[in-house]
């Protein structure tokens, strides 16, 4: 049967928060390369590229959602 390594000391919290610091910082900076924010030529809203902007529902200058339109939220199952 192999032993496995053991700590000899406990790592304290400074050193496993310093280090889990370093590992956030670098996820933010990768996810930060990945979203790209855009203008919406319509009404100018900061919207994501390749999507429907949410303020006025046009995607590649043509209208994909009625933003007008109300929503009718369903409380109850019709029998």
């Amino acid at each position: 049967m192999a032993k496995h390594p053991v700590p000899k000391k406990k790592t304290s919290k400074a050193r496993s928060s310093r280090r889990h610091s370093k590992f956030v910082q670098k996820e933010q900076k990768y996810l930060k390369d990945l979203v790209h924010l855009t203008k919406c030529p319509n009404c100018g809203a900061p919207k994501l590229m390749h999507h429907v902007c949410k303020e006025c529902g046009k995607y590649k200058g043509r209208q994909v959602f009625d933003m007008n339109k109300k929503i009718e939220k369903i409380t109850k199952i019709k029998a």
